[in-house]
């Protein structure tokens, strides 16, 4: 499978990689984001945007980058930075499918999204990124998974799944909710002809919120590469917004809070890649010293103190405005 490229990353940072969902589309909940994009977030500011920020993740050595059907035109923006840069071959894509993007470039738009896990969408969803990313996607993933999605049931959809992993191209999902650990160890049941379907898990994960660590775990066992999102859980682990504790640390490590955040994550065991979801270059900078984050147990066990439940961690994400 592609990601077993990272098991002999160079670089400590092949291990970080850019997730495009707060600069594929002018509307995010991501907190500090009205300061973060330009003023006028037309496509072609948003275009250029992106590509100054792949260009300085893969000069500082990251080498996966993470887009969705449902972030704007992240797909599109990719393929082109990948077009216009034909020597560059040493990338994994990974893409996903099951929501479509319905906001119609507006940062204010009523829906923003709307999530359909049918074979149907998945038909429709796989030719659009197809005809954008072509040979160049490595990677497929169900789009927010939950333990009800029918995406776990629907026999007809494995097998359209099992044939796509059997021309090459790895089968993954990802999971949101507080349920994420049942979502997890669902989808790792499910089988095709005897064989797990599923390759990688894309899960949210943070020091906030850690419950999908066991069937996290559990993933890494079963031979799944673990990738991890929302490590800085929509900017409310960066500065200013972040709790004192991990300022705290911070300031003890001469480093951003940004930074801890992420390197708490990158020392689990069972983490294969964790995203960045930096909009700027700077964010980005500061997003990759987290491979360099050395923390002591005492530093861990006041970090551990935040913690909140996931029915309050994900309604408190839910309430976090488009903008």
């Amino acid at each position: 499978m592609p990601f077993s490229r990272l098991a002999h990353a160079t670089t400590p940072t092949a291990h970080i990689g850019l997730g495009l969902a707060a600069v594929g589309r002018p509307g995010y909940i991501n907190l500090g984001r009205e300061d973060d994009l330009p003023a006028e977030r037309t496509v072609d500011a948003l275009r250029l945007r992106t590509h100054e920020l792949l260009d300085a993740a893969y000069a500082q050595g990251v080498r996966y980058f993470d887009v969705a059907r449902s972030y704007g035109r992240s797909e599109e923006f990719l393929a082109d930075w990948l077009t216009a840069r034909p020597g560059i071959d040493d990338v994994i894509t990974g893409s996903k499918w099951g929501y479509t993007y319905t906001a119609d470039w507006s940062a204010d738009a009523e829906t923003h999204e709307v999530k359909d896990h049918s074979l149907r969408t998945y038909e429709r969803q796989r030719a659009e990124s197809a005809e954008l990313l072509g040979d160049r996607l490595d990677l497929y993933q169900i789009h927010s998974v939950t333990p009800d999605s029918p995406a776990l049931t629907d026999k007809e959809l494995h097998a359209e799944l099992a044939e796509a992993a059997a021309q090459g191209t790895t089968i993954g999902f990802s999971t949101s909710g507080p349920a994420q650990a049942d979502a997890i160890r669902a989808a790792l049941a499910v089988t095709v002809d005897g064989e797990p379907l599923f390759r990688t898990v894309q899960s949210t994960y943070n020091v906030l919120e850690t419950s999908a660590a066991p069937a996290l775990a559990d993933a890494h066992d079963a031979g799944l590469t673990v990738i991890i999102k929302e490590g800085m859980a929509n900017g409310r682990l960066a500065d200013p917004y972040a709790p004192e504790a991990l300022k705290s640390v911070a300031a003890e490590t001469s480093l951003g809070c940004d930074a801890v955040a992420l390197a708490v994550i990158l020392r689990q065991p069972w983490a294969g890649v964790v995203l960045s979801g930096a909009a700027t270059a700077t964010q980005l900078a500061s997003n990759l010293h987290a491979a360099v984050v050395d923390l002591d147990e005492d530093q861990l066990a006041r970090l551990a103190d935040l913690v909140e439940k996931p029915q309050a961690y994900w309604e408190q994400r839910g309430q976090l405005p488009w903008h």
